[in-house]
């Protein structure tokens, strides 16, 4: 065989051009049998022999060869060290003309080598992108739906390309969406599901595209796969349930595809997510209580939510996990009351419920993304709520907590919200036994360093509620006060420049009542630090935990976020 491909690569240097398509295949031919029996050897032979760039000349639509050319070319590039040489050798663009020709072993074989050229490159599948293939590949899919092999093909590239940024803008201007979903039908086989699933998760994360896919029907397919896997101990059932009820939450993400599936709260949709919530299964509990987190990322829908009773379904599905419980689904149930409790008309319909106290079962939990979240809904609810405030306020278990978790540099979104809640206490309470508990507690001197934080809502709230100290009850926190280097600190903010008017305002206001010059004058709260905190988006996650990007910041203004569930 040695002699045979020896002399195979000669002719091929020499009868390229010029010889007839009979002794053209013989050479093809024998290159493939070789290839078939040692891969490695021989696609060094090739490569030494200069035949890569013939093989580039010998991709034309309308020769009898072109398949075989470009079979030889994807077997090559399945070794690592062939990829390089094969791009010096001119090969991409010749390839990428070829996806235009109707020839279905051409295009497969083609395809094949493209994927393996480019295989874990990110600059070659930018290059591919930037010439175009993505529109072209998706027109295939279409045409050539029946032929398994080259809608596997197909799906592949769909699966490298749609990890790269720059790609999603282009399949937004295609219709993928459409016949990913209509594949995706068809389908009976788990593997077949599992492989259009891994095109449709990065897919997703576009809003465009997460549009698409609902209106193409999507969100049906997904309803269905939950419903007919959800009672099913097979593996290959439970794998195709989550990754299911994950993608319907991350559709769930863009605003325009939540709105839409929402539908006033009266959506076939939103109603059967509703009914994952008291489910047996954690993951279907998981994905509804992260759908409704995401659901609720604008005042219309937490009203309507609320005055609907979901509240009480949270905080039922939050008993159920309370000792030794899920940690995803706490945090996942802890983003939807957070979200809900920011509109104004639902903070004391939700205190009556009892959230505060449901939420307070989680006090002892050791899980940062569990902590984050609870402080959060807790400084929601109290927002502009004397009552509950001062009644949170005097719980010593709940201040002692806080001055603990203000103490958590390894989480600085922990370390912030805490902060942040024992200013909220006093400030929307304005009571002295809340002061006393605080000042026990050891919780001045965060007050105080809060007030140098790099955020200015965080300075900004720590100078009001150190100035209702001062002006309510001078007398219990002046030693903590002064061991805080309170005035040092004061001086500092007054004197540097980069101070925000209102941050120098309040620490003259602060200074006033220090100095004992009567009761501490009006406070400056500027409308951009009052208004609503917006909710957040929260995708879907693994199943253990893990802080997302907004999670692990201690940024105060908070979004109305998007919501994740926490994993490693």
């Amino acid at each position: 065989m040695g002699d045979n491909l020896s002399e195979a690569l000669k002719k091929l240097k020499i009868i390229s051009t010029d010889s007839t398509a009979d002794s053209l295949e013989e050479c093809l031919d024998c290159l493939l049998q070789a290839l078939a029996q040692n891969n490695m050897e021989t696609s060094e032979k090739i490569q030494k022999s200069g035949v890569l760039q013939v093989l580039a000349s010998l991709l034309m639509p309308q020769s009898s060869c072109t398949a075989k050319v470009a079979n030889i070319i994807a077997e090559v590039a399945r070794n690592e060290f062939m990829r390089n040489p094969c791009v010096d050798a001119g090969l991409i663009p010749p390839l990428v003309q070829l996806l235009n020709c109707k020839d279905q072993e051409v295009l497969l074989h083609t395809g094949r080598a493209l994927g393996n050229i480019c295989y874990d490159s990110h600059t070659l599948q930018s290059q591919l992108i930037n010439m175009g293939v993505i529109p072209t590949l998706v027109k295939l899919l279409g045409v050539h739906c029946q032929n398994a092999a080259l809608t596997e093909m197909c799906l592949v590239a769909f699966g490298n390309l749609a990890e790269l940024d720059s790609s999603k803008e282009q399949f937004a201007y295609t219709n993928i969406a459409e016949e990913l979903v209509k594949l995706f039908k068809k389908q009976i086989e788990h593997d077949k599901k599992e492989m259009i699933f891994e095109v449709l998760a990065p897919l997703a994360e576009n809003d465009v595209i997460k549009l698409q896919l609902v209106e193409a029907g999507l969100v049906e397919c997904l309803l269905e796969i939950v419903q007919k896997t959800v009672d099913s101990d097979k593996e290959d059932d439970i794998a195709e349930l989550k990754t299911a009820s994950d993608l319907m939450v991350l559709l769930l993400l863009g605003d325009e595809s939540m709105q839409k599936l929402f539908e006033g709260g009266k959506g076939s949709v939103f109603q059967r997510v509703l009914s994952w919530i008291p489910s047996n299964s954690h993951q279907l509990q998981l994905a509804g209580a992260l759908a409704i987190a995401n659901f609720a990322r604008n005042d219309g829908n937490c009203i309507h939510m609320v005055d609907n009773g979901i509240v009480q379904k949270l905080m039922d599905l939050l008993d159920r996990h309370v000792e030794d419980g899920n940690v995803t689904v706490q945090h996942a149930a802890l983003s939807a009351l957070r979200n809900l409790a920011i509109p104004v008309v639902n903070k004391a319909k939700m205190l009556s419920a009892g959230v505060a106290e449901a939420v307070l079962k989680f006090l002892r939990s050791e899980m940062p993304p569990v902590q984050f979240k609870l402080l959060g809904t807790l400084r929601m609810l109290i927002d502009a709520q004397a009552e509950a405030a001062e009644h949170l306020g005097k719980n010593v278990k709940l201040v002692e907590r806080l001055v603990e978790w203000c103490e958590t540099k390894d989480h600085a979104g922990v370390m912030g919200e805490s902060n942040r809640l024992l200013s909220a206490l006093i400030r929307h309470s304005k009571s002295k036994d809340v002061i006393r508990t605080i000042v026990q507690s050891g919780g001045i001197k965060h007050l105080v360093t809060m007030a140098t934080s790099e955020h200015v809502i965080m300075q900004n709230e720590a100078l009001v509620a150190l100035a209702l100290i001062a002006a309510l009850d001078l007398v219990t926190a002046e030693k903590d006060l002064e061991n805080a280097q309170l005035v040092q600190i004061l001086h500092r903010l007054l004197s540097d420049d980069r101070s925000a008017p209102e941050i120098k305002y309040n620490s003259m206001v602060l200074i006033c009542a220090l100095i004992g010059s009567g009761e501490a004058g009006p406070v400056w709260v500027p409308s951009r630090f009052t208004r609503a905190c917006p909710q957040e988006k929260i995708p879907t996650g693994g199943d253990t935990p893990r802080d997302t990007h907004k999670d692990s910041d201690d940024s105060p203004e908070a979004p109305q976020e998007d919501v994740e569930s926490a994993e490693n």
